[in-house]
């Protein structure tokens, strides 16, 4: 039987709330079976933030991981080296797993952005794009994606990096969990 798997991409830096609240609604509305999360090493769209190590990432995702048995950590992007590309990471994992169909879970940023992805027209025969509407950004595409209407939520990574630089408190918009251990580890300028 083949197992319906959702890729979802990002930074992670940190994972908080909202990337939790889209992986769950998308996992069930779209009848998934998993939803692997994939810290990238270096995004081609845009530059990391270099406030903590990808070991440091890879932890905070693997926390959240723990907590749903629908989530899964897939390290695949952080194990190469250089800019990582979805076409190849998709192409990687259907060689190693040939059980699996996979659909690839973007932003409503990443929506309009598709096109200039890297070899569009090929990654578009590979996986389903899941496009989850995000207030402000258009959600035209000359691809076909399934669209999933999430709880809106106006928290970002670079949000929490900011208050928790500026000594504020995150709790709540991070999971519990990973509250403790950024705090534990003394992440973000944390003590």
């Amino acid at each position: 039987m083949t197992r319906r798997i959702g890729l979802f991409g990002g930074t992670f830096d940190p994972p908080h709330i909202g990337h939790c609240i889209i992986a769950n609604e998308v996992l069930k509305r779209c009848q998934l079976d998993e939803v692997w999360w994939i810290p990238t090493s270096t995004p081609p769209h845009k530059n990391k933030s270099n406030a903590v190590s990808d070991e440091a990432r890879s932890q905070m995702v693997k926390l959240i991981c723990e907590e749903n048995e629908s989530f899964h950590f897939c390290g695949i992007e952080l194990e190469r080296s250089g800019k990582s590309y979805t076409v190849d990471t998709v192409l990687s994992l259907k060689k190693m797993y040939l059980d699996a169909s996979f659909s690839f879970l973007i932003g409503g940023d990443m929506i309009a952005y598709l096109p200039k992805w890297h070899r569009i027209e090929e990654l578009v025969k590979l996986v389903e794009f899941i496009g989850v509407e995000r207030e402000g950004y258009s959600t035209h595409s000359p691809y076909e994606f399934t669209k999933v209407e999430v709880p809106s939520m106006a928290v970002s990574s670079s949000m929490i990096r900011s208050k928790l630089n500026n000594g504020e408190n995150v709790r709540y918009l991070v999971p519990d969990n990973v509250w403790n251990w950024i705090r534990k580890e003394g992440l973000y300028g944390t003590s």
